[in-house]
């Protein structure tokens, strides 16, 4: 008998043992908490006033305190973002910028949706010049089948800019570009040649059919995006160029067609997006009824 209570008395103290770790460490975790939340005030305090590293260091206090806490991690990579300083090609800069992007990529590895860490980290790449990055960084969201359909057709507009932009500093070029005045209508007429270099022709090429593709996959994911079809527009004019420039006049032709009629569609969309901003800014600036 005294050793059945004996075994009694065993068991309802390690139960109130455990009870007490248990109210202890429940205790405790509050108090971090609480600790966590004040250290995110003093780093928004320093962030104001302009303190970024010490705003990082209260900022990681706040995610050593509290790990759960979801307003630590972005707390850290805007206050390290911050401390980067934009043109400034330093190596300790870089770094930096590195750094950030770094603290941008653990929020996006906790939340793929996270727009503010997207986008952040497309302008450090783009910020210190990691073009290669930057455009993996874009293809990689627009490739991605967990990505929205308009977030993907954004990514798809970007990447059309890109190639334009390669097409259109190629096409441009004084010596490439000839303007010509007719002295009997005073007509101005524009005519292109190959630059000397081949080299720069096939680049163009090569910018002008990836980005009308990008520019097509952008439309099949948002097919009333303005954006997408403005650069499929000047895509389809570079590739105008170039074929004037290899000599080919019916596919110039075809391509002057395909532009017209994207052209078109892009100003259909501009007046139906102006008209929609008007009607927006009426309604906001009229008085409430009643």
């Amino acid at each position: 008998m005294k050793l059945s209570q004996t075994r009694i008395a065993i068991s309802v103290l390690a139960i109130i043992a455990l009870a007490i770790l248990v109210a202890t460490t429940s205790s405790c975790g509050v108090i971090n908490r609480i600790r966590s939340k004040n250290q995110l005030n003093e780093a928004a305090r320093a962030y104001r006033e302009g303190r970024f590293p010490e705003a990082e260091q209260h900022s990681r206090e706040a995610a050593a305190l509290d790990p759960n806490n979801k307003t630590a991690p972005m707390f850290i990579a805007r206050t390290i973002h911050a401390q980067y300083r934009p043109g400034v090609q330093t190596p300790e800069n870089i770094v930096k910028a590195q750094e950030a992007i770094q603290a941008y990529q653990e929020i996006l590895n906790r939340n793929p949706k996270d727009d503010e860490a997207y986008k952040a980290i497309a302008y450090l790449y783009g910020a210190i010049k990691e073009d290669d990055k930057l455009r993996q960084w874009i293809a990689g969201r627009a490739a991605s089948e967990a990505a929205e359909p308009e977030k993907r057709a954004e990514a798809y507009v970007v990447l059309a800019s890109k190639d334009w932009d390669c097409s259109f500093k190629i096409t441009e070029q004084p010596n490439v570009k000839t303007t010509s005045v007719d002295p009997g209508t005073n007509r101005a007429t524009v005519s292109y040649k190959k630059p000397k270099e081949q080299k720069e022709f096939d680049q163009a090429q090569m910018c002008v059919k990836q980005g009308l593709v990008e520019a097509e996959n952008a439309i099949k994911f948002d097919s009333n995006n303005e954006s997408a079809w403005s650069y499929k527009t000047n895509l389809l004019l570079e590739a105008s160029k170039l074929a004037e420039m290899d000599g080919q006049t019916e596919q110039k032709a075809q391509y002057q067609k395909e532009y017209e009629a994207a052209l078109k569609r892009t100003t259909e969309l501009s007046v139906a997006n102006q008209k929609r901003k008007e009607e927006e800014e009426k309604k906001s600036a009229s008085p409430p009824k009643g």
